[in-house]
């Protein structure tokens, strides 16, 4: 999976000499935490709620409203702006953009075209949506996960095994537990108790949750 196939284009945009108060207003407006600073269609930072709120406070102080209206009407997203910008290109595999921001703590990512142009960013919801989705969550089913050696052939074999009894699979996943390999399967019916007893008996560990209340009590 991509990024440029799940980023979101419904972002704001404004230019650099763009007004504050008119970038607060409209954050408000769209509900929206941050906006992306570009000139000439090229991205050169960004401007947070938190940035405006810090910035507008500390021009207040002391002056009458005269000369705040007047502050407020020349303090643009330029001068504001932070232009410590962290992007990927959509060709960017998801789960390193996914990396990438947990890494550096980011909330989101800006998306760009080899031009440096913004067509888009992608966030956590997103990220949570296709761990959901590569995980088969909402496409019904049952979820067997079973503890293996990591070794090659492993997939292949389950693989086998499920389509040896009628079943189809609906996702796979792996995850690093301790020095083994968790595979977590999805399969097309409700009850998995057969398919699970099958991989036992060829020497799969098929676990659940009351196999590790030791490590979370």
């Amino acid at each position: 999976m991509f990024v440029g196939l799940k980023m979101l284009k419904n972002f704001i945009a404004m230019p650099p000499d763009a007004l504050v108060e008119d970038a607060q207003r409209l954050m408000e407006e769209q509900r929206f935490w941050m906006l992306f600073v570009v000139k000439e269609g090229r991205l050169v930072g960004y401007v947070r709620t938190e940035d405006i709120h810090a910035a507008m406070p500390s021009l207040m102080t002391g002056l009458d409203r005269h000369e705040i209206n007047y502050l407020l009407s020349k303090l643009t997203v330029g001068r504001i702006m932070r232009t410590d910008i962290t992007s990927v290109t959509p060709e960017t595999e998801i789960e390193s953009a996914a990396m990438l921001m947990h890494n550096k703590n980011l909330a989101g990512l800006a998306v760009v075209n080899p031009a440096g142009d913004l067509i888009g960013y992608i966030n956590r919801t997103v990220m949570l949506e296709v761990l959901a989705e590569e995980m088969g969550y909402g496409k019904g089913g049952s979820r067997i996960v079973f503890e293996v050696v990591d070794r090659p052939g492993v997939l292949k074999q389950v693989s086998g095994i499920i389509d040896e009894m009628g079943y189809s699979i609906i996702s796979t996943g792996t995850f690093t537990h301790r020095d083994r390999r968790m595979v977590v399967i999805r399969v097309d019916t409700p009850n998995p108790s057969t398919i699970a007893a099958a991989l036992q008996k060829n020497g799969y560990d098929v676990v659940g949750p009351e196999d590790f209340k030791h490590e979370w009590q």
